[in-house]
């Protein structure tokens, strides 16, 4: 996520980064609303994983000029995240564990290399791996309650390498809602791996390309 803000606010853009709660779908859009509230011009709102299902839902506020999927999900209205996951057999690798008995969801310590960051050394995903935030459970099966994809623009980007999301899933998604898709080569992390692509797609998107 730095070296993508690096890039970014070196070009001039202004970059605000949403610190999502991870309580519940309702708590990570009104997270992402009030930092919409504070812009002072149009938005390109990115997500990524999850995420993606929150801009979903976030993106109707009126600041948002365009979207940006992240290897993230892209539901529509009514839909949940969850549909999308069974939508296609999970991968070997991926390492996304049943909730705890507080209803969190955290990712397998022995498959989070291979499974979340295949494309970055060990002693980064170490770090990654103890300081993962955990998602409430709950919030993978709550509908969204609208889409903002089918009124704004979206741009999509496939990490072709991704073990957390099939790729397939995501191009599933992406091709439903007609998003300007980009390929690229990397892990589940791909704005970490390959952050000069993503960067890339995210100024396509803010100069309307």
């Amino acid at each position: 996520m730095e070296k993508v803000y690096d890039i970014l606010v070196k070009k001039g853009y202004h970059v605000s980064i949403v610190q999502n709660p991870l309580t519940s779908l309702e708590n990570d859009v009104t997270a992402t609303r009030n930092v919409l509230d504070k812009q002072d011009g149009p938005v390109v709102l990115v997500g990524h994983s999850w995420g993606g299902t929150v801009i979903t839902q976030a993106g109707t506020h009126d600041k948002v000029a365009s979207l940006v999927y992240v290897a993230a999900f892209q539901p529509d209205k009514g839909e949940n995240t969850i549909q999308w996951v069974k939508s296609a057999p999970a991968a070997p690798e991926n390492g996304i564990l049943a909730p705890d008995d507080k209803g969190f969801v955290y990712y397998d310590k022995a498959k989070f290399h291979d499974g979340f960051a295949g494309d970055l050394p060990t002693s980064e995903t170490d770090f990654m791996y103890a300081s993962q935030q955990p998602i409430a459970a709950a919030s993978f099966g709550t509908a969204v309650t609208d889409a903002a994809w089918r009124t704004k623009p979206s741009y999509a980007i496939v990490a072709t390498e991704d073990k957390s999301i099939v790729p397939d899933v995501e191009r599933n998604m992406y091709k439903r809602s007609g998003a300007k898709v980009t390929e690229v080569k990397g892990s589940h992390v791909i704005f970490m791996s390959k952050p000069a692509e993503v960067a890339k797609v995210i100024i396509e998107a803010a100069e309307g390309k």
